[in-house]
């Protein structure tokens, strides 16, 4: 199908960018690298008079030390993330994440922060994004505010980003020397997971120090699997703590699987994910 007619802007700053939301409201949409909305548009699942694009703002691109964190502009291509040394250096699940996400053409559309945004619970950067402790930068008209992971992603496609603002940069602190390992399960190849899981590990020869993990698609928002993580912290075996991982979770079901299945999955992943970022 084509899509309704709307009016295109492109604007060249974020203030410019924010002006346009201001002026067009609840009937503007923001593009980013468009691999969400435009499949939306051709439906006509959405019809918005205004599309403002922000492909041309330059200071939403890149990625930078900022001493105890990296930061990773908004609108900054999935290759160049996956790509980038410090990422690879500072943020390694990041980089895991990435080399999983859906296939190298949208790799080179798809923009990190328009992923984020948008908010799929079956997305491959909530659950790193999450594990790391990152926080979100957003403006809006009163200026720029700073969200954590944990208050940023509400529900199902739903954000802490308010209908004036515009997600600008995510910032992750820095995890260096931490193993990471995405492990993702999916029926065919570039398919949105069934279930994934996003683990971190600091330690060394196999032992575990400190432990992050995320949870893909086991609810309506990425989730941390803290049961198994406070375990693994207070030294029980990693089998015993991964039976712990689907705890204050609420998987859905539907054709790929029952909530059941899902549970089952988050426990078999999280034992491989967590033993691949020990190095075991």
């Amino acid at each position: 199908m084509i899509p309704t007619a709307f009016d295109y802007v492109a604007p060249t700053t974020v203030e410019d960018a924010l002006s346009a939301l201001a002026t067009h409201g609840d009937d503007a949409k923001i593009l980013a690298g468009g691999q969400s909305l435009l499949p939306v548009l051709r439906m006509r699942l959405n019809a918005p008079e205004v599309v403002i694009d922000l492909g041309k703002i330059e200071s939403l691109r890149g990625v930078r030390d900022d001493g105890d964190a990296i930061v990773i502009g908004a609108m900054t291509p999935h290759s160049v993330v996956g790509s980038d040394p410090l990422v690879k250096e500072h943020a390694l699940l990041i980089h895991r994440a990435v080399e999983h996400l859906a296939d190298e053409q949208i790799r080179h559309r798809g923009t990190f922060g328009g992923a984020l945004a948008h908010a799929d619970p079956a997305g491959d950067l909530g659950a790193p994004a999450l594990a790391l402790g990152s926080s979100f930068v957003i403006a809006g008209p009163g200026g720029t505010r700073t969200v954590p992971a944990d208050e940023f992603f509400i529900d199902l496609f739903e954000t802490a980003i308010g209908d004036d603002e515009i997600l600008t940069e995510v910032r992750i602190p820095k995890h260096t020397g931490w193993g990471a390992h995405y492990e993702k399960f999916v029926r065919v190849a570039h398919q949105w997971p069934i279930v994934a899981v996003a683990a971190t590990v600091k330690g060394s020869g196999g032992s575990i120090e400190d432990v992050a993990i995320g949870l893909t698609n086991m609810g309506s928002t990425p989730l941390r699997a803290r049961a198994a993580e406070d375990a693994l912290r207070g030294g029980q075996d990693l089998a015993a703590a991964a039976e712990l991982a689907d705890q204050d979770t609420n998987p859905p079901s539907d054709l790929n699987g029952e909530s059941s299945y899902r549970r089952h999955l988050a426990k078999v992943l999280t034992r491989r994910a967590v033993t691949a970022a020990a190095g075991g």
